[in-house]
Order: structure tokens, then C-alpha cells, then sequence
């Protein structure tokens, strides 16, 4: 009888999940809400329940018999896959660990305990709490839910009534009622680290160079791998990505910490995920420019049959979105032939929103080449 995976969540950044399990002969079991789960037809069974209700799912897990939960790219989904794993005696990190992987200020709070280098930040419940926050930080400032992703809610603010604004925002689409206030870092680049650990022992797979629209809300415009940053600097990188997934307790799965790197070289935590990244860092990006097939990791890893990561060549790779800050990125999905470096394209929504969270982009293309392309490179040749 073929072993079974249960996959919390059905929307598309679960698709790779569910076919590689396919490909490694699992049964699949999927639980999400039937809207967007574009899953359940391609999974061996569709379960309509949200994926919050994890004693429901774990209930139906156990009669199920599963060998293993996963989720990748989903931070709602995570303290399910925790529970879940918990409740069953398979392999997941701890509900405590789930907590602090998905509550920005407890996250915080961890990564100070354990010496991590974070941005001096507070957490905020009300408007009091956000001018204490800007009297004891300074400006300017990053505001954030405590528990959303996707560039969700997050705006840079410099003033009292801004940051009044931003905070009343991120309380009302914060699941827990709570909003993050940091300092924020001038002139510093962002970058993540994708790793994944078996037995609390955690392999780096890539460090990844982020391009976002900067001020005020920094949505993604593209990733790519490997960095190019310093050596020195991207070993403090990697060392504080160590102590910030022990720190909160990661001991099985993916992890994607995303970092920021001051001018002069100091570097920062700013979260990390129990989960591999989104905007196909993880489905994609890694095994494009190591040859590791990191969703087929995290399957291991669910189902106990997890063998350490070994690169098998080094390329470069990324994704570039179409947006209206990157309207030529258009221009290079529609062209015929495409370059033959683009891997896959798609343009997903023929209008061009302004850019204030990840949903707002209307399309991507991703790349594997020999180094690193810009946008110019897909229509004119020429390095950008």
C-alpha cells in the first residue's frame, strides 16, 4: 500500500508539492477550503475544511492512517503541520516552535534570548503602544502585522500620523491583533537563506539577493541565486540564519530567513519561516541553481526518509515579476521565441496594479543561465 501524505493547504503554492509526492508514488490528502484550492485536482483526495482546524484535520489524519504532513510556502499552515506531527508521532517541529515561527514579536523576543542580531523593534496593540515605539526607536520606521506575509501590510512610515495609519491597518488584518514596529535599516540589502534541517541538524541550500520596490511597502520585483555579496558577509549571513532557526526551535523541515545587510556589513534577521520561501524560491530557484530538489527534501523529511543535501552543479538562477515597476518583464513573456534561458512564464493578470503587497504583480518569468540576467537581458541582449 502506498505511504500517504497529508498536505495542509490547496492553493497553487502547494501544486509542487502535491505532484512531487505523486512523482515519488505517495497518495496524497489535501485539506484547504474548495475556493482557489487548485489542488484538488490533481491530489488523490481533496478534504474541504480550513486548514485552521487543526484538531478537525488531525482527527481525519489518524483515520487516515498518514505518514507524514507538509505544507511549503505557508505560514497559516504551519501550526497545523505542527499539531498535526504532534498529535500523530510523526515528523514536525514542536507547537511552541510553530508559534514563534508565526508570531513576529515572539519571534523577536526568541532571536534576543539567543543573540541573534535583530532591528530594534516593539510590538503594538494600540496607538499608545506606536508612539512609545517611535519616542524609544526613532525614524524611521517599518511597520508590519505580526502574523501575515507576502509584503502584507508592511509600509515604511516617518511621521506620527503615518505610523498611526500603518499600525491601524496592521492590527485590522492581523490575525492576533498585533502589529511589529522596527527601526528601519538605511540603505541595506535584503537577502534570504533557504535551508532545511532533519534531527536539529539544519544544511544551507542558497543564499538569495532580493530586488523590491523599496520604499514604502518593498514588494518583491525579483530573486535571484546564488548572492553575490562578500564572502565574509555571507558567512555572518549564514552563521546568524543558523542561530536564529535554532533559536526558534526549528528542528525538522524547511526554513527561509530573510536578512538584511547593512552598509557596512552588519547583518540582521528580520523573520524567519518554518517553510520553505514563496515566489518560487523554494519550488524552484534552489534546485535550478544547486540541482538539490528541495520540495522532494521536504516530503523526506515529513516521511522519515531524509538523506543530507548534496549540490550536484552550481548555475544561477531567479525570478523576475512583471509589475508596474517592471513592465519591459511583460514584453519578455510575450516574445516569440522567448530567451532560451527563461525555465518557465506566465502572465497571470492583464492589468497592472500599483504595487502594495505580492498579490498586486501580474506575472513572472524564471530564468537559469550561466550568470546573472537583468530585465535587459530578455529584450536586448545587453547586462543590467
Amino acid at each position: 500500500m502506498p505511504r500517504r501524505l497529508a498536505i495542509i493547504g490547496a492553493s497553487y503554492l502547494q501544486l509542487p508539492l502535491v505532484l512531487k509526492a505523486r512523482e515519488m508514488g505517495l497518495e496524497t490528502l489535501c485539506f484547504a477550503w474548495p475556493e482557489g484550492a487548485v489542488c484538488k485536482d490533481h491530489c488523490d483526495e481533496f478534504v474541504p475544511v480550513s486548514i485552521v482546524e487543526k484538531e478537525r484535520i488531525a482527527s481525519i489524519c489518524a483515520e487516515r492512517g498518514i505518514d507524514g504532513v507538509a505544507t511549503i510556502a505557508s505560514d497559516v499552515a504551519v501550526p497545523t503541520v505542527c499539531h498535526v506531527a504532534q498529535q500523530l508521532g510523526l515528523n514536525g517541529n514542536s507547537e511552541r516552535s510553530a508559534f514563534l515561527s508565526t508570531n513576529k514579536n515572539a519571534m523577536r523576543a526568541a532571536f534576543r534570548a539567543a543573540g541573534v542580531r535583530v532591528p530594534a523593534s516593539r510590538m503594538a496593540r494600540s496607538e499608545e503602544d506606536a508612539r512609545a515605539a517611535a519616542d524609544e526607536i526613532g525614524w524611521p520606521l517599518i511597520v508590519k502585522p505580526a502574523d501575515r506575509s507576502g509584503s502584507m501590510g508592511v509600509v515604511r512610515v516617518e511621521d506620527i500620523p503615518s505610523l498611526l495609519e500603518a499600525v491601524r491597518r496592521a492590527l485590522d488584518i492581523s490575525f492576533c491583533g498585533e502589529a511589529v514596529i522596527e527601526r528601519f535599516v538605511a540603505d541595506a540589502r535584503e537577502i534570504s537563506v533557504e535551508g532545511i534541517s532533519h534531527g536539529g541538524e539544519y544544511h544551507v541550500l542558497a543564499a538569495t539577493d532580493k530586488l523590491t520596490t523599496g520604499s514604502p511597502h518593498y514588494v518583491e520585483l525579483a530573486h535571484h541565486q546564488p548572492s553575490v555579496l562578500p564572502e565574509a558577509v555571507l558567512d555572518r549571513a549564514l552563521e546568524q540564519a543558523r542561530l536564529g532557526v535554532a533559536a526558534l526551535e526549528i528542528r525538522e523541515g524547511a526554513t527561509h530567513a530573510e536578512l538584511m545587510v547593512a552598509p557596512g556589513g552588519g547583518v540582521f534577521v528580520t523573520e524567519i519561516g518554518a517553510r520553505m520561501g514563496g515566489d518560487f524560491i523554494g519550488s524552484d530557484l534552489v534546485r535550478l541553481s544547486t540541482g538539490y530538489d528541495f520540495v522532494r527534501g521536504v516530503i523526506e523529511v515529513a516521511i522519515g526518509s531524509f538523506t543530507p543535501p548534496v549540490p550536484s552543479f552550481r548555475k544561477h538562477s531567479g525570478v523576475w515579476f512583471y509589475s508596474a515597476g517592471t513592465p519591459t518583464v511583460g514584453d519578455a513573456i510575450r516574445a516569440v521565441p522567448r530567451h532560451p534561458a527563461i525555465v518557465r512564464a506566465e502572465i497571470t493578470d492583464p492589468v497592472l496594479r500599483p504595487l502594495t503587497r505580492s498579490a498586486d504583480r501580474s506575472g513572472y518569468l524564471i530564468y537559469q543561465a550561466d550568470r546573472r540576467l537583468g530585465r535587459c537581458d530578455f529584450t536586448t541582449g545587453s547586462k543590467e
